[in-house]
Formats: C-alpha cells, structure tokens, sequence
C-alpha cells in the first residue's frame, strides 16, 4: 500500500498561532459552559414562574371559596334565619372562613416566594446571557488573528473573554 505524503507549503510553524489557537480553545470550553449554565437558569426561571402562577391560581380559588363563604353568612343574616340549623350553618361556614382565610394567606406567601425565585433566575440569567457574548466575541475576535495576523485581536479577545467569565460568575453569587 503506498503511502500518502501530504507536503505544506508556505505554512511554517506559527508558535503564535498555536497560542492563540489554545486561547480560542479555552474560549470555547468557557462559552460552553456559560452556555450550559444560562440555558438552565432560563429554564429554572420559567418553572418557578410556573410555579408562581400556580400559586396565585390557588390563591384566587381560595378567596373565592371565602367569599362565598362570606356570601352564605350574610345572607344568614339578611334573611333572618333563626333556629338550630340556622346556628349549625352559621358556625360550620364560620369555620371553614376562618380556615379559607389561613390558607389563603400561606397561599399567598408561597406565591410570592416562587415570585421572587423566578425574578432572582431571570437576573442571574441575564448575567450569563452577557457573559456568554462576550465569550462569543472573544472566541470570534481571537479567530480573526488567523486571518490577520495580528496581536490586536486576540488581545482584544482575551479582555472580552475574561469579562464575559467575570459578569457570568456574578451570576452565581446572586
């Protein structure tokens, strides 16, 4: 079988390059991960809004089920109902108003608390969002080198690198 010899021609040993060329592999492998990161928080961020939602669905169901409640004891009294049963209906519907009302008020803060981890998952979100772009320009600006020739870019690229991996790990101390 004969062997095949590939000869490069005015390619000589770029050791820049092949800096340069590891740059925008670490580049990569941070974009990558700032990727990954994003995209989960984006995701936590609608589940918890989901979440929320529900809550407040429930919350509103609850102080319906009050208000009817309320409904029935006014109309108790609007009505002039006396008697044993009258008595039975008035303290059971005083009861489940006082039930309704606890519940609602649980509701309401564990509504407001999914309401408060989603915002918290969208901020942390948009930190990674503009960590990543700046990764991206970073990678592309680095790469630019190979058909310039020229430090400026991959300069350039290591300081948009290094602030997309600074503004993305602020997201993780929110």
């Amino acid at each position: 079988m004969a062997e095949l010899e590939i000869h490069h021609e005015g390619h000589e040993s770029d050791p820049m390059g092949q800096k340069v060329g590891i740059l925008a592999a670490v580049l990569a492998v941070a974009l990558a991960i700032v990727s990954i990161v994003s995209h989960r928080t984006h995701t936590e961020a609608i589940i918890t809004k989901s979440e929320a939602n529900d809550a407040w669905a429930h919350y509103q169901a609850t102080r319906v089920k009050s208000h009817n409640v309320e409904l029935a004891l006014n109309l108790l009294v609007v009505l002039g109902a006396k008697g044993d049963a009258a008595e039975k209906m008035r303290a059971d519907n005083e009861g489940q108003k006082k039930k309704y009302e606890g519940q609602g008020k649980e509701i309401q803060k564990e509504a407001e608390h999914d309401e408060a981890a989603s915002q918290a998952a969208e901020h942390r979100a948009l930190r990674y969002d503009l960590g990543e772009g700046l990764l991206e320009i970073a990678l592309v600006l680095s790469s630019i080198y190979f058909i310039s020739r020229k430090m400026m870019f991959p300069w350039i690229g290591v300081i948009a690198g290094v602030a997309g991996i600074a503004i993305a790990l602020t997201g993780l101390a929110m």
